[in-house]
């Protein structure tokens, strides 16, 4: 079992497989917007949503990754049940959903990879963005436009791509986080 200390060092990816590992920060249907604190070494509540709003799925990180934004690469997990909060979880990578975020005055690139769980007697027929549907996909990307609003910040959408996208971002981050 890992350390809290060992958590962001813990490797991004499943050694016989391409399953990523997700560490759960904030389950589906939480108003309770958790964060891993990096100095402290533990989560810590960040935020509580406003009423009516919560995450559409669980909503995590690729451990030992960096992201233009300086946190460990994002990752929404698309499931049916919430898992909890600290949680591993194997992934696969369905694609990104590209954004840009503008916060007091500065615009960065915040994207979202968007992954489903996969374990050996769970294999769902996802494969990709598309085969979770437009509306859903809507759906997500208003939700992010919506909390970030809530919060003072623009998240714009820019496009959507499949896994091949997906894995690259998550090499880079990979690479930033070495640097």
């Amino acid at each position: 079992m890992n350390t809290p200390q060992e958590l962001l060092t813990f490797p991004p990816r499943q050694s016989d497989s391409d399953l990523v590992h997700v560490i759960i920060e904030t389950p589906k249907g939480s108003r309770n917007k958790f964060k891993y604190d990096e100095k402290l070494r533990i989560f810590r509540l960040h935020k509580v949503l406003p009423l009516g709003a919560v995450f559409p799925f669980d909503f995590g990180f690729v451990p030992s990754t960096r992201a233009e934004d300086g946190d460990p690469v994002d990752v929404l997990v698309v499931m049916d049940e919430p898992t909890f909060t600290g949680c591993l979880v194997p992934v696969r990578l369905l694609g990104v959903i590209e954004a840009e975020q503008t916060e007091k005055g500065k615009t960065f690139r915040n994207d979202r990879l968007v992954g489903v769980v996969e374990t050996p007697l769970n294999q769902p027929d996802i494969r990709t963005l598309i085969d979770l549907g437009r509306s859903r996909l809507d759906e997500i990307e208003h939700f992010f436009v919506s909390f970030n609003q809530a919060e003072g910040r623009q998240f714009k959408p820019i496009g959507r791509h499949g896994p091949g996208s997906a894995q690259k971002l998550l090499e880079k981050g990979m690479q930033q986080f070495q640097q």
